[in-house]
């Protein structure tokens, strides 16, 4: 298979990148939940997501494959932690709306199971569903992963569904003691540590 492209991305393309992940959550028990009503998820998502990605536009990394089939954001846990979002709770709110609570109780969840150690942070990886299985998300973590290794930087994130969950594994990280949402719903926190050069 040829090389897939990867470019660092600006905050011109926020809304792209949030859509993008948007439309490859769709399919996740974890948003099903978030927001129930399939009419509105897409785009209650696409509004939540936006927030992330501009947080991360100004204080981390946001990638994308040439063609933007796939994007990776990445928020670096280094030393004093950055700050959160502008306005986040009045944005959430307007993003969400009565989905709002859902959302809140995801982010304590995720922030009681955050490790305290120095790390990066995957936040998002997602790939447009017909350009799924080509390797395009691997080529997005290989990108960066090459980075972490250089710098001796562990990686960190939490796996949402058992695919993708098999998919890190294969590329180094060991999974954590998982958590649930109050439908049951899994995430499986994991760790990377940097590969010896």
């Amino acid at each position: 298979m040829s090389a897939v492209p990867v470019q660092r991305l600006g905050p011109a393309e926020t809304a792209l990148v949030a859509g993008r992940i948007a439309e490859a959550f769709l399919v996740l028990d974890a948003t099903a939940w978030l927001v129930p009503d399939p009419g509105e998820r897409e785009a209650v998502l696409a509004g939540h997501f936006e927030i992330m990605v501009d947080h991360a536009m100004r204080h981390g990394l946001v990638y994308g494959t040439a063609d933007r089939a796939g994007v990776a954001v990445w928020l670096p846990s280094v030393g004093e932690p950055a700050p959160p979002p502008e306005d986040y709770d009045a944005r959430l709110a307007a993003a969400c709306g009565e989905w709002t609570p859902r959302f809140a109780h995801l982010d304590e969840l995720f922030a009681v199971h955050h490790p305290h150690p120095d790390h990066h942070h995957l936040a998002f990886l997602a790939v447009a569903p017909a350009r799924q299985g080509e390797g395009v998300g691997t080529a997005l973590l290989r990108h960066h992963h090459a980075w972490l290794d250089a710098n001796g930087m562990p990686g960190y994130l939490e796996a949402s569904s058992e695919h993708s969950r098999d998919l890190y594994a294969r590329h180094g990280y060991r999974v954590g003691e998982l958590f649930r949402l109050p439908d049951g719903t899994p995430f499986w926190p994991m760790w990377r540590e940097p590969a010896a050069g």
